[in-house]
């Protein structure tokens, strides 16, 4: 008899095999999440990993399931990390370098080549689609809408869990960018999305158990930070209204 560990590996693998041979149906993957829910997930997920990731290629790459394609990508971003942050070699120069070289080439080639018998180069004409730039502007009006709701959800709003929550998140960024560039801080975030859902994917349960004992520790604390500190705050603000008022 397997024991639950195995029968989520297995039920992974059956999804995966599922989702990579196109047999699967939304029935298929809605039995699976249904038998997934009788656990307790980080942030309440209804859902395996996989699945929340997209269940595509983009999951198959950040949980290395692909690992040949991971390993290439994970690579390439790795030497263009050092290129331009160790090797101080800048963007732009390296962008009107290779379109330099690459446009002399091209022009000698074009231009000699019928005096070595080489045919010139033909360059494919490529024209982008204009439903691509219209979803992409569509999609950050979305994420620059939904922004502006939760900063104003934030500022107006009386849950002080929330305005410290977004505190900290933006002390920790600002302790981060001044000790690194932003190239260095995109690299560290990549390498953090290529590294931390791998690994949680293997150690899932273990993860959830310590998520979940840490998560009933933090929220004692701040019953009691509530109770001794936020509460008398706010009865404090409110009596200071009353006596303006008055």
């Amino acid at each position: 008899m397997l024991d639950p560990v195995d029968m989520d590996i297995a039920d992974s693998d059956f999804l995966n095999n599922q989702l990579d041979n196109g047999d699967s149906s939304d029935s298929d993957i809605d039995n699976y999440c249904m038998s997934f829910t009788c656990k307790n997930r980080l942030f309440g997920r209804q859902k395996p990993l996989h699945v929340v990731l997209g269940a595509g290629v983009s999951a198959d790459i950040i949980l290395w399931r692909n690992k040949q394609i991971s390993a290439y990508i994970f690579m390439g971003a790795t030497l263009t990390w050092l290129l331009f942050e160790r090797t101080g070699y800048n963007l732009v120069v390296f962008v009107c370098h290779a379109s330099l070289l690459s446009l002399t080439a091209l022009f000698l080639w074009s231009n000699l080549g019928s005096f070595i018998y080489v045919s010139p180069p033909e360059i494919p004409e490529t024209i982008l689609p204009q439903h691509l730039f219209m979803r992409t502007a569509i999609s950050l009006t979305a994420t620059y809408n939904q922004a502006l709701r939760s900063f104003r959800h934030v500022v107006f709003g009386t849950d002080i869990r929330d305005f410290l929550s977004v505190a900290l998140v933006l002390w920790v960024l600002s302790v981060v960018g001044h000790l690194c560039s932003f190239l260095s801080f995109l690299y560290i975030v990549f390498v953090i999305l290529m590294i931390v859902p791998a690994l949680y994917d293997n150690l899932e349960d273990s993860v959830d158990s310590f998520a979940e004992k840490a998560l009933i520790a933090i929220n004692k604390q701040y019953a009691v930070l509530d109770e001794k500190v936020i509460q008398k705050l706010k009865k404090s603000v409110i009596s200071s209204k009353n006596r303006k008022q008055q």
